[in-house]
């Protein structure tokens, strides 16, 4: 098994990049935090974990351990495969994802997207005994919050649009939350864009 990546980070995309290791472009999957910590030119060293199907190799690469030991963690999960435990690491942080487990909290738990309650309960009865657990429930910040904050009008059509455009929502909406004072939908897209220096 390839235990780790380092290269050049060459290209990076929506839910992947290419590290490019002595001429060798390696497309790496990745969640939207370790996403957040690359930068194209840079040289960039990514925990990977390989998974091995019948049609297809596919690389995941993650900047810390944390986020790789949880990774596998959510793939011993029933019915959670690589794809969903990647998206999962998207759309919470690995602390705010340990307490809500911890303190059986479904409700963050199935506002992740793709998660359903079925599955978030399979997720604290699988999970709970196997995770540390960090604060509590009112320590959760904001920003950690981001998967259950309820929204207005403009604030969804943003989220939306720059989803659209290939950013994920844990992403975009520490930003949308700065900006939330904006006064139209394309007015609050051009300054989160602008944060991501447009890219």
């Amino acid at each position: 098994m390839i235990g780790y990546v380092r290269g050049i980070v060459s290209h990076i995309f929506g839910d992947y990049c290419f590290i490019d290791v002595q001429g060798v472009g390696y497309r790496v999957y990745i969640a939207a935090s370790t996403r957040q910590k690359l930068n194209t030119g840079t040289e960039a060293s990514l925990f990977t974990y390989l998974n091995v199907r019948e049609d297809a190799l596919m690389l995941y690469g993650f900047y810390t351990q944390d986020e790789y030991q949880l990774f596998l963690k959510l793939t011993s999960v029933g019915g959670i495969g690589p794809k969903v435990a990647l998206g999962i690491l998207s759309a919470i942080s690995p602390d705010a994802f340990r307490l809500a487990v911890g303190s059986k909290n479904l409700t963050v738990l199935t506002k992740i997207p793709g998660i359903g309650k079925k599955t978030a309960e399979r997720i604290i009865v699988e999970l709970h005994d196997k995770i540390g657990v960090v604060g509590t429930d009112s320590q959760l910040n904001k920003e950690e919050q981001i998967v259950v904050d309820e929204t207005d009008d403009a604030t969804q059509q943003a989220l939306a649009a720059l989803t659209a455009l290939g950013y994920t929502q844990a992403e975009v909406m520490p930003a949308i939350n700065r900006h939330g004072a904006a006064k139209s939908v394309q007015e609050l897209i051009k300054l989160v864009l602008r944060d991501f220096g447009g890219r």
